[in-house]
Formats: C-alpha cells, sequence, structure tokens
C-alpha cells in the first residue's frame, strides 16, 4: 500500500492533533473520516471540511472500509478501543498512532492486532497549549519533528509508509527511534521541560507577579498550561526515564548553585558559554 488520494483514512479521537491531521490530508484531497467522543466536534470538523463525516459510535464498517487509521487517543484509550473495537478492523489495514509515549504502549496494541494488521507508531512532535478540535491547525506541523518508532514486527513497506504520512502531513523533519530510545530521549526533551516549567509557576507564590514580568519567564513557562489528565499519564508511563532525566537536571541545578555560593564566577562562566554552544544547535 502506498498513499494515494484513494486511501481511506480514518481518524480516532478529534481533538486538536487529530483535527489537524485532519486539516492537513483534507487540504490535499485525502478522503478523511473520524470517530470521536463528541458529536459537536464531528458537527465542527464537517462543517469546516477537516472530515468528510463522522460518528461518536465506532461503526464497524467505517473502521472495516479504512486503509489508514490514526489513532489520537490517550495512551489507556487506545488500548482500551483496541480491546472492543479492534476486531473490526481489516486484512491489510495499517494503524498509527500520535502517543507521547511509545514502550508502555506499542507492545500491548501489538499484541491486540488482529491478523494481518499492522501497527506503525509514530509521534508528532507538535501541539499548543490549548485543546479540542475547533483549535486544530496543520500549520503547527510546519516547524516540527515527526518520530516514526518502529519495531521488529514492522514491515519496511509500514515504515516507509509512515515516514511518507509524515511528509504529507507537512513536518520539518522526519525521523526514526526505536521505542525504547524514543521514551527515554522524550523524558528528556519534553516531559522534563513541562516538569520544569510546571515547578516555575508552583514555586512562588507572590501575587501580580503578571505584572512584572519579562519574555524570559513567559517563554520558559509557555507549555505549563498543561492537560493534567494527559501529561500526568505520559509522566507515570514513562516514569523511569523520567525520573533519571530530573536527577541529572538536579545535579546540574546544583553545580550551578554551589558556584554561586562560592562565587566562583570561573565555573558559572563555563557552565553559561557551554549551555550557548549546545542551544546554538536548535536556531532554526
Amino acid at each position: 500500500m502506498k498513499l494515494t488520494k484513494e486511501t481511506n483514512f480514518l481518524i480516532v479521537g478529534l481533538g486538536l492533533i487529530g483535527g489537524s491531521y485532519a486539516m492537513a490530508l483534507s487540504k490535499q484531497g485525502y478522503k478523511v473520516r473520524a470517530i470521536t467522543t463528541s458529536q459537536k466536534s464531528i458537527d465542527y470538523a464537517i462543517e469546516h471540511n477537516l472530515i468528510e463525516a463522522g460518528t461518536i459510535t465506532p461503526d464497524p464498517q467505517l473502521i472495516t472500509d479504512s486503509d489508514l487509521i490514526v489513532f489520537a487517543l490517550y495512551p489507556h484509550t487506545f488500548v482500551e478501543w483496541m480491546q472492543q473495537y479492534g476486531q473490526y478492523i481489516s486484512k491489510g489495514t495499517l494503524i498509527t498512532d500520535v502517543t507521547g509515549v511509545k514502550v508502555s504502549i506499542i507492545y500491548k496494541i501489538e499484541s491486540l492486532l488482529p491478523e494481518g494488521v499492522e501497527f506503525i507508531a509514530a509521534h508528532p512532535m507538535a501541539g499548543r497549549e490549548v485543546y479540542g478540535v475547533e483549535n486544530a491547525t496543520d500549520e503547527i506541523f510546519k516547524d516540527a519533528n515527526y518520530i516514526v518508532t518502529p519495531t521488529e514486527r514492522n514491515s519496511p513497506q509500514a515504515i516507509e509508509i509512515c515516514e511518507q504520512l509524515g511528509q504529507i502531513l507537512g513536518f520539518a523533519s522526519v525521523s526514526k527511534l526505536s521505542p525504547e530510545k524514543h521514551d527515554d530521549t522524550i523524558g528528556f526533551l519534553s516531559q522534563l521541560t513541562h516538569c520544569i516549567a510546571i515547578s516555575l509557576m508552583t514555586c512562588n507564590d507572590s501575587s501580580n507577579l503578571e505584572k512584572y514580568t519579562g519574555d524570559s519567564f513567559r517563554d520558559l513557562t509557555r507549555i505549563a498550561k498543561i492537560n493534567d489528565a494527559m501529561w500526568s499519564e505520559l509522566f507515570l508511563l514513562n516514569k523511569n526515564n523520567l525520573i533519571k532525566h530530573m536527577e541529572n537536571f538536579e545535579t546540574e541545578f546544583g553545580k550551578l548553585k554551589q558556584a554561586l555560593q562560592n562565587d566562583d564566577i570561573a565555573t558559572i562562566r563555563k557552565i553559561m558559554r557551554k549551555s550557548t554552544e549546545r542551544r546554538l544547535k536548535f536556531d532554526k
């Protein structure tokens, strides 16, 4: 299978990311349908030409007729959905996801796959601090990274199709990581940074700080406006990696603190130069 304009896409979970996938695909003439829990979301998506049709009750025929299914669900909901409705996925169908953790999910899903169905996992490193299909936009993919996380059970064809999907969606970079390496990397790049932002917003109870802040605090805490239901689940599913990176952060923060206590300007500047050198690699 190669993705063509005749490919029947089904998106399960029509929130911000699912809706943004739908927008990007529909804009380019692909056939997109959806299953989600809110009729309001279905109505909005149809009205704004994000999908051709959708339902809040999983329709066996709709599932069976799909060629590629994108699961944009919380991890536990993804597993529960597959346990209940996975039997309706037809042989030859490819499924993928947008889940922010992989090891705790991929192997469970693989064990639930009907015969002839392949799951190739992926993680779109994109998002906003707002939620719901009404905030969907394919603009969030333009400067973002897309990570494919194959296992030994994945065929070269499925990996290629998943990479093609990332390119169609408009991601700036498409790459591959093992599920294990993905979770370790994301524990640092995404989950730790959210922990730091949360801690910054909760460590000082002074009033009216918003009246005095500059851009540095706003930039550092942008992601502190957080979906607590989703992120708490992601943290716990990846807690060993996350705790390791939190401990490494504590160590580095401690070095800076010690240098300040000792009036050790040479060490402070050395740390700052190291930081600057590494940060330059991230500039686009």
